[in-house]
Order: structure tokens, then C-alpha cells, then sequence
């Protein structure tokens, strides 16, 4: 379905294809093209399992429903799938950061979509390392300055890892912006790390 993500279930734990842009002095992107193999046997596992649910937003004084479906797992035993158990150490290893739950967001076509915004829910320290693994169809993600500025463009596919560190969910903003004419489902699963979401 996505291409050589079909392959057998496995995580590169040696991380050999990441690619660091800095940001600025403060803050960068990891980009990890194929971090998991089999990328696909866990996008279908996930979709059709979680129990996905729309949430209302408040903005300027009205409440919108979110244009994307979201699931929360605060504690790591509670995944539903074990191979996310594997994502988790592996990435706790490699960062140094005890990651302990998970955000997951599911993009149901081109239409669903979420605007410029900080991870504060899951960062709210000055440094914070946030991974986020792509699963399904390609969508882009942009990222730009908060005080404005032109924005970086990333695209990656099912497997790939984006990770955003430093200072960048304090200085920087990030958005996966409508496509119309895309028909296919994305999955981000977002890893949470609930001592960085204490203040320093």
C-alpha cells in the first residue's frame, strides 16, 4: 500500500539515515526517512483499532470542531499496539528523554487539517525534544518562525520520523495545512514525555 513500507515490522534503533536542520541557534528538525519498516502493518493496525474521536475547539470566542480525529494515550502500557512499545524505547534511548505517552492525530483525507500551533500540551519547558512518526499518505508539514518568517517545508512519507527539538515548540510554529486533492488517511503518533510538560 505505501510503497517499501510493506516489509516486515522492524525500527532502525541506529538512527544512520537521520538528517539534523538547525532552525536557528536554539532549535531543530530531525528527519528520519525509513525509521520503521512495515510502516503500513502498523498504519492499519492503528486505524482500524484506536478509538478515534473528534474534539471542539474554542477560538475567538466560538467553538469549531477540529478538522482531524485525535486519540490520547497518557501512559505508555495502555498503546494499543506493542510495536509503539518498541518506538517508545527506542527513542527514549536515543534522546535521553523518558517518553510515557502518546498523542495520535488521524488525518481522514485532504480536507482535515491542523493550523500553525506549539506542542504546548506535551512541552512546556524551554528545551524540549518532541519525535513524531508519519504513518500512511504523504502530507506535508511546515514549520516557520513565531514572529514570522518564511516557513520550511517537509514531506515525509509513511516510516519516516520528524523530530522537533531545542527551542523549537517555544520560538518556532508548525502546521499540516489543507489538500484537497488528496484522498488518502495519515497518521501522526506523537510521543509524549510528561517531565517535559512540567514548567522549568
Amino acid at each position: 500500500m505505501f510503497g517499501s513500507s510493506d516489509a516486515e515490522f522492524s525500527i532502525d534503533e541506529s538512527f544512520r539515515s537521520a538528517r539534523r536542520f538547525d532552525l536557528d541557534a536554539h532549535s531543530w528538525i530531525d528527519i528520519v526517512p525509513g525509521w520503521i519498516s512495515g510502516a503500513s502493518l502498523l498504519y492499519e493496525q492503528l486505524r482500524n483499532s484506536v478509538p478515534w474521536l473528534e474534539h471542539d475547539r474554542r477560538m475567538f470566542n466560538q467553538v469549531f470542531r477540529e478538522p482531524r480525529m485525535t486519540a490520547v494515550y497518557k501512559h505508555v502500557a495502555d498503546v494499543p499496539d506493542a510495536r509503539l512499545l518498541q518506538a517508545v524505547r527506542a527513542l527514549s534511548r536515543h534522546y535521553g528523554v523518558e517518553y510515557d505517552g502518546l498523542w495520535m492525530n488521524l488525518y481522514r483525507n485532504g480536507q482535515d487539517s491542523i493550523g500553525w500551533h506549539r506542542d504546548h500540551g506535551s512541552c512546556r519547558k524551554l528545551d524540549c525534544i518532541v519525535p513524531v512518526l508519519t504513518l500512511g499518505t504523504i502530507r506535508r508539514f511546515l514549520i516557520k518562525p513565531i514572529k514570522g518568517g518564511r516557513s520550511m517545508t517537509f514531506k515525509p512519507s509513511s516510516g519516516d520520523l520528524v523530530v522537533m527539538g531545542g527551542r523549537a515548540q517555544q520560538d518556532w510554529v508548525h502546521c499540516v495545512p489543507k489538500e484537497p486533492e488528496i484522498d488518502g488517511t495519515r497518521i501522526s503518533v506523537n510521543f509524549m514525555s510528561s517531565a517535559q510538560g512540567v514548567r522549568d
